[in-house]
């Protein structure tokens, strides 16, 4: 969805110029990462109702990554920057637009495209979720070159006037809403979108960093009423939630799974769950065999941070929305979040709160955006480090957890962290990730009771990681973890 306002336009430009230098770097180095993210293959319930997403080792995972190339322009240093900083995930923004310009034609240059960057997640050892993506449906309402193509827009020839204040409310314009009502009830388009699903699953199915894909990003549809009015709005996002986005959803898992029986499946609500509206999408079947492999993505953001406020804590945003989002039973992965401005006081502690709640409730997150700036959503500042106030969202985590996690506890320039887990019996290792921003200068890593653990340190931009076994120690066993810089 994200950057986009002017400020973005500067992060962009920035990790443009970046990526063109960087891009020049000589074959020599790129390394593979020293460690591969473990693919999902299983999930596990906790106490509370949470589903988690576990290893084939049966270990409880937690995917952190970014967002990249809305744009077309990540490259071979970006995907490897995200690896050696001990992220495990990145969202791939696709666009319908460039991939099939015309009906049946799709370019071979974007197809060229989209799998060097999946080769690169292959050799970094990271994983990637596909994001089919738009905003504002696609280019015929300002979409540039992507979302939906203009031959699968039908409007009804209805006007369309940009705001170039506030690009969201383009969503309710009578030309826009036209244009998805169509689209979920045409069948001619139903076909055709399925039948792109199929071609790109077919297309992405060989590569190992492949797990899965986000179907459809953030969704609307047709208002029946006037849209400033919450009640009617809220009702018309239940009403497309029960129908005609559940009936997408279920042709679009129907469309995947006739060449892809291995990857995992996101569903995502509308925006409306960042107001605290609880989705009223219904449970969904997988016809692959064996346990499904379908998760919820729903995005993290607070409409008054991006329209331009800082953070109010005493809005209670967060406490809403983990609230409206904890009810739907399946693995939740944030496939976005991040306030336009992490240098703002507010939105500094926004950041903190975010990453707190999501170590409670989500299996992974991946934040926008992956790029560098001096402002917009950039995670990373002109010199690469993190942006002033995204810190916790480079601290230590749990890649993989021997158990079921308990509370965390992270100060706000991440150095002293604290982690409790409760064990499964088994000797397998916990690993934890330790960046580098976090412990410049080395980790020191504590476990209560005693286990035997091995630190590499990080160096240089690269994470370091702990790696904890508890040998003989009794299922439900409370272990206490924790890590201060040196």
């Amino acid at each position: 969805m994200r950057p986009s306002r002017p400020v973005a336009a500067l992060c962009l430009a920035t990790s443009l110029l970046a990526g063109s230098l960087l891009a020049g770097a000589p074959a020599h180095a790129a390394r593979p990462a020293p460690h591969r993210a473990a693919f999902p293959t299983a999930t596990t319930t906790t106490a509370d109702g949470r589903v988690l997403l576990t290893d084939d080792h049966g270990r409880t995972l937690h995917l952190r990554g970014f967002n990249l190339d809305k744009y077309a322009e990540a490259t071979e240093a970006d995907v490897r920057s995200i690896a050696d900083r001990g992220f495990t995930l990145i969202r791939v923004a696709v666009s319908w637009t460039r991939l099939e310009p015309e009906r049946g034609r799709y370019d071979q240059g974007e197809l060229r495209r989209l799998h060097r960057v999946m080769d690169w997640a292959d050799r970094y050892g990271l994983l990637a979720l596909i994001d089919f993506h738009q905003d504002v449906y696609g280019p015929k309402f300002g979409g540039g070159d992507r979302g939906i193509p203009l031959w699968a827009t039908r409007d009804e020839g209805l006007p369309f006037h940009p705001d170039p204040d506030d690009w969201f409310a383009g969503y309710f314009q009578p030309a826009v809403q036209t244009a998805f009502r169509h689209l979920y009830d045409d069948g001619d388009l139903r076909r055709w979108q399925s039948e792109f699903y199929t071609r790109i699953a077919l297309e992405l199915r060989g590569h190992r960093s492949l797990l899965g894909y986000d179907l459809f990003n953030e969704p609307f549809g047709p208002i029946d009423g006037d849209p400033a009015d919450p009640a009617v709005l809220i009702a018309s996002s239940a009403a497309l939630e029960r129908g005609r986005l559940a009936d997408m959803y279920r042709r679009l898992i129907r469309a995947v799974r006739q060449v892809d029986t291995r990857s995992w499946l996101f569903v995502e609500p509308t925006v409306l769950v960042g107001l605290g509206v609880p989705t009223a999408l219904p449970a969904f079947a997988d016809p692959r065999a064996g346990a499904a492999r379908l998760g919820y993505a729903p995005h993290f953001y607070d409409t008054a941070v991006e329209s331009g406020a800082d953070w109010d804590p005493a809005g209670g945003f967060v406490e809403k929305y983990t609230a409206a989002i904890t009810g739907y039973r399946l693995p939740l992965l944030v496939g976005e979040w991040g306030p336009p401005d992490s240098r703002r006081p507010g939105n500094t502690e926004l950041v903190r709160r975010q990453v707190a709640a999501m170590n409670g409730f989500a299996s992974g997150w991946t934040m926008w955006y992956w790029c560098k700036g001096t402002g917009g959503y950039c995670a990373l500042g002109p010199d690469g480090r993190p942006a002033p106030g995204d810190e916790p969202a480079f601290g230590p985590y749990p890649r993989a957890l021997a158990g079921l996690p308990g509370t965390v506890e992270q100060g706000a320039a991440a150095g002293r962290y604290t982690l409790t887990f409760t064990t499964d019996g088994s000797a397998r290792a916990t690993e934890l990730v330790l960046p580098a921003a976090a412990y410049p200068a080395g980790a020191r890593v504590t476990v209560s009771p005693a286990a035997t653990v091995e630190v590499d340190q990080p160096r240089g931009e690269r994470a370091g990681t702990a790696s904890l076994r508890l040998p003989h120690t009794p299922p439900g066993t409370l272990i206490t973890v924790t890590v201060t810089a040196r």
